[in-house]
C-alpha cells in the first residue's frame, strides 16, 4: 500500500457486543521479590478499566477475570457502587503467575467470544529476544515468574483457541519495556507457551505504554499511570463496540497527547508507541490523512502529521565512516558521546547503560538504526561531533576529518543546525610521583606536577633522596600556592609565578605554576608497591582559622598509583580501562568482591582472564600485601579499593560504595566505577563526620577513614620517565 491510499476500514463481526467480549485485567503492586519493586497505581489502573468495561462497556463481570496485587487491602480500592463491581470484588485473586497462566491459557480459551481485551499494568522488562515480560506478585530473585506476552499473545493467535472464536485480541500494557537485569542474581527463565498453527484474519491490536528500551511514567501521588489515565479518558463512556473499532483514533490521540507533552519539555522519557498497527495491521500513525469508519459509521479523528524521522545514513556517509574508523579501538569518550547524541537529536536515550557494541562501526550502525528524534537529526551525526571535539588535543588531525565528515554529512542530507557539544569538565589534579633510588638507601626521589588542560611541573627533588615527612611539607606548601594563585588571579598562560616557563626544565625550589583553569580536585600519589598502603589520604592539611587541619582525603579526591608494576600487563590493563568505559563505569560484571577464600596464587591470573572485572573491593582480614594487591596488578585490574592495613571492613565495601538495588542490597550493577575517586572522598568525610558526633554525617563512619583505592588509569600517564 503506499502512502497515498487511504486505508480501509476495518470489518468486525456483526454480533459484536458486550456479551461476547471477555478479558483479562491486572494490576500488580506488590511483588514478593523486594519492597523496592513495591509501587502505587497498577492495582487502581486495574479497577478503572474494568469499571469501564462492566459500565459503560456492559461487559457482563463473569466475562472479566481480574487478578490484583495492591499495596493496600484490596477492601480498601475503590470497588465504587455496582452490582459488576461488587460481583468482581467477590471473584478476583492474587496477580500470580498460576493465576494469570490459568486464567489466560485454561478458562479464557474455552469461552465462547469474538473480542479478548487484555490490560496489564505493573513492571515490565525485554527478554533476551525482546520479548515482554510481565513480572507476577510472587516474583522471586531466585525465579522471576512472570507472564510472558509476547509467546502469550502468539499463542492466542493459533488453533489452540478453536477457529471461530476470538478474531479479535487487543492487548492494552501500561509497563516499562527496558532490558530485563543480566546480574544472575535475578532469574527470569525462559517461557514460551508453544502453540499450533496460526489462523488466518484472527487479528491482534496492541498498544503499549513505551518503546522498547523506554520507561513508562507512574504518578504515585495520584495512583495512577500516565498512559492509562489518557487511555480511558479516550474511552469514556463508548461501548466496547465504539471503543474497539475507535482503538485507531483513540491511539492517534493519546500518541498526539504524549508527543505535545515531550515537545514542551514535561515529558522527556514518556510513553511512545512502537506497536502502531490498526487492525488490518497498517500503520495509523504513518498516514496523515487517514480517518477510519468503523462499523457504526462514526468517523475517527483526523490524525495529526506524521513524526518526523531523522534520515538514514547513505553510502557516502557510510564510506567515508569506514575509512575514518578503520584500525581504531572505541575513544575513551564513545560512551559520553553516544549519550550525548540521543540530548542532540531530541529523543530520550535507552535506559540500559553502555554502549551497544565494541566497535565504532557497529555502535553508528545502532544510532543509525534507532533513525534519531523530532529535529530530523540523524543520532550518528552528533555522535561524530562529540568524538571531533574531544579528539581535538591529542588527535588533532583525526578531528579535522571528523568534524569535515559531520560538515559534508549535513550538507548533502540538509540537516538541521547542531549545537556543540557541552566541553569537557574543567578539573585539575596534582600528581606526586615517588620512587625508590637507584641502588636502594632511604627515602624517594620525588616529583610533583599539576595536570589539566596543560600538565605543568611543579616541584622536584632531583638527585636527593627526600624523606615522605618532606614530601608532605612539600606538598603542603604547593597546596597554599596554588590556592594563593589562583585566588591572586595569577596568569594561566604557561608563565611561571617565578617568571619561568611551565615547559621548562622542573627544578626545586620555585613558586607554584598557575594551575589550568578549573578546581584542584584530586590528588594521586604514584607510589612503588611498597607504599600502596601508605595513610596519603591522612596526611593533615591546613584549613581554616586557628590552626585547624583536616585529612587531605576529606578535602581532596585522593588515590594511589602503581604504573611501574604494569608492564607485563599492559594489554590487560588498558583492555579492562576501556571495556569499563565503554560500559559508563557501569555493569553488574564490572566488580568483583574478593574475600579472604579467593586469595589464591591462582586470583591474579583469573581476574585477567577477560576485560572484567575492572575493579575489585576487598572484603579481607588479611592485610593487602599478604597475595591481594599482586593479583589486582598481575590481573591489570586499574581500580581497587581496601582497608587500609587489612581487617574486614565494617560495614562492607559494597555496602558503603554501591547504591541498592531492588531487593534492597547493594547493587554491583549500579555501582559508577568512574565515580569512586568522588564516593570515596564521601565516605572518608562522613567518617570524619561520625567521629565528631556530627548529626548531619549521612552513614555509619567505622572503617571509611582507612579505605585506599587505587585508581590506575592509563590514559592519564605523564611523567613516566624514571626521576633517577
Amino acid at each position: 500500500m503506499s502512502r497515498s491510499e487511504p486505508v480501509r476500514p476495518a470489518r468486525f463481526p456483526p454480533a459484536l457486543g458486550p456479551q461476547r467480549t471477555f478479558a483479562l485485567v491486572a494490576g500488580v503492586e506488590r511483588y514478593e521479590i523486594s519492597h523496592r519493586w513495591n509501587l502505587r497505581g497498577p492495582a487502581r489502573d486495574a479497577l478503572r478499566f474494568a469499571r469501564w468495561l462492566t459500565g459503560p462497556g456492559q461487559v457482563p463481570p463473569g466475562n472479566v477475570r481480574l487478578l490484583l496485587s495492591p499495596l493496600d487491602d484490596p477492601d480498601d480500592l475503590d470497588w465504587s457502587d455496582s452490582p459488576a463491581m461488587a460481583a468482581l470484588k467477590a471473584a478476583h485473586r492474587p496477580a500470580t503467575e498460576e493465576n494469570a497462566k490459568s486464567a489466560l491459557l485454561d478458562e479464557l480459551p474455552q469461552c465462547d467470544g469474538d473480542l479478548l481485551w487484555i490490560f496489564w499494568a505493573g513492571h515490565g522488562y525485554l527478554g533476551p529476544r525482546h520479548e515482554l515480560i510481565l513480572p507476577c506478585a510472587d516474583a522471586r530473585p531466585g525465579q522471576i515468574r512472570h507472564l510472558n506476552l509476547d509467546s502469550a499473545l502468539r499463542w492466542w493467535h493459533t488453533d489452540m483457541v478453536k477457529h471461530r472464536r476470538f478474531p479479535l485480541q487487543a492487548a492494552l500494557v501500561d509497563s516499562c519495556r527496558v532490558d530485563a537485569p543480566r546480574d544472575t542474581r535475578w532469574n527470569f527463565g525462559t517461557t514460551d507457551y508453544g502453540g499450533g498453527n496460526s489462523v488466518p484474519g484472527r487479528k491482534q491490536f496492541r498498544l503499549y505504554a513505551s518503546r522498547e528500551g523506554e520507561a513508562a511514567q507512574n504518578d504515585a501521588e495520584r495512583g495512577a499511570g500516565r498512559f492509562t489515565e489518557a487511555l480511558l479518558g479516550e474511552l469514556g463512556q463508548r461501548t466496547v463496540q465504539e471503543g474497539v473499532t475507535g482503538l485507531a483514533g483513540a491511539a492517534r490521540s493519546i500518541h498526539r497527547t504524549f508527543q505535545d507533552l515531550r515537545e514542551r519539555g514535561e515529558g522527556w522519557q514518556l510513553p511512545q508507541f512502537i506497536v502502531d498497527r490498526d487492525w488490518e495491521a497498517c500503520s495509523f500513525l504513518d498516514f496523515p490523512d487517514f480517518s477510519g469508519l468503523g462499523e457504526t459509521g462514526a468517523s475517527a479523528p483526523s490524525a495529526p502529521s506524521a513524526v518526523p524521522r531523522a534520515p538514514r545514513l547513505d553510502q557516502q556517509a557510510w564510506d567515508g565512516l569506514g575509512e575514518l574508523f578503520e584500525g581504531r579501538d572505541l575513544p575513551r569518550s564513545a560512551h559520553d558521546a553516544y549519550a550525548w547524541a540521543f540530548t542532540a537529536a531530541g529523543c530520550a536515550p535507552p535506559v540500559h547503560a553502555g554502549l551497544p557494541a565494541e566497535s565504532l562501526l557497529e555502535v553508528v550502525q545502532d544510532l543509525d538504526e534507532r533513525q534519531g528524534g523530532r529535529t530530523g537529526m540523524p543520532l550518528a551525526v552528533p555522535f561524530v561531533r562529540f568524538l571531533a571535539d574531544r579528539a581535538g588535543v591529542g588527535d588533532p588531525a583525526w578531528a579535522a576529518r571528523l568534524r569535515e565528515w559531520v560538515r559534508a554529512t549535513r550538507e548533502r542530507l540538509a540537516l538541521p543546525a547542531l549545537a556543540p557539544p557541552p566541553p569537557p569538565p574543567r578539573r585539575s589534579a596534582l600528581h606526586v610521583r615517588l620512587e625508590a633510588p637507584p641502588g636502594g638507601g632511604d627515602g624517594y626521589l620525588a616529583r610533583m606536577w599539576l595536570r589539566g588542560e596543560r600538565t605543568e611541573h611543579i616541584w622536584e627533588s632531583e638527585d636527593a633522596p627526600v624523606g615522605l615527612d618532606a614530601v608532605r611539607e612539600e606538598l603542603v606548601r604547593r597546596l597554599v600556592l596554588i590556592g594563593g594563585a589562583r585566588a591572586d588571579g595569577a596568569r594561566t598562560d604557561g608563565a611561571r609565578a617565578d617568571g619561568a616557563r611551565a615547559d621548562g626544565p622542573p627544578g626545586g625550589g620555585g613558586e607554584a605554576a598557575a594551575p589550568p583553569p578549573g578546581a584542584l580536585d584530586r590528588i594521586e600519589f604514584h607510589v612503588p608497591y611498597e607504599l600502596l598502603d601508605a595513610d596519603f589520604d591522612q596526611w593533615p592539611v591546613p584549613r581554616g582559622p586557628a590552626g585547624r587541619r583536616r585529612a587531605l582525603g576529606v578535602l581532596y579526591q585522593v588515590v594511589v598509583r602503581c604504573p611501574q608494576e604494569r608492564t607485563d600487563t599492559r594489554a590487560e590493563w588498558h583492555a579492562k580501562w576501556r571495556w569499563l568505559y565503554g560500559r559508563g563505569g557501569r555493569h553488574p560484571d564490572a566488580v568483583r568482591v574478593v574475600e579472604d577464600t579467593d586469595v589464591t596464587d591462582a586470583l591474579g591470573m583469573d581476574l585477567g582472564a577477560g576485560p572484567a572485572p575492572a575493579c575489585v573491593l576487598a572484603h579481607t582480614a588479611a592485610a593487602p600485601d599478604a597475595g591481594l594487591l599482586e593479583a589486582v596488578l598481575e590481573g591489570g585490574v586499574p581500580v581497587a579499593v581496601w582497608r587500609r592495613g587489612g581487617g574486614l571492613p565494617a560495614p562492607p565495601l559494597l555496602d558503603l560504595l554501591a547504591p541498592a538495588g531492588p531487593d534492597g542490597r547493594p547493587d554491583l550493577g549500579a555501582l559508577d566505577v568512574l565515580a569512586l575517586p568522588a564516593r570515596v572522598r564521601e565516605v572518608r568525610r562522613a567518617a570524619a563526620g561520625a567521629a565528631a558526633g556530627s548529626p548531619r554525617s549521612p552513614q555509619p563512619g567505622a572503617g571509611g577513614d582507612r579505605l585506599v583505592l587505587l585508581w590506575d588509569d592509563p590514559d592519564d600517564m605523564p611523567g613516566l620517565r624514571s626521576l633517577a
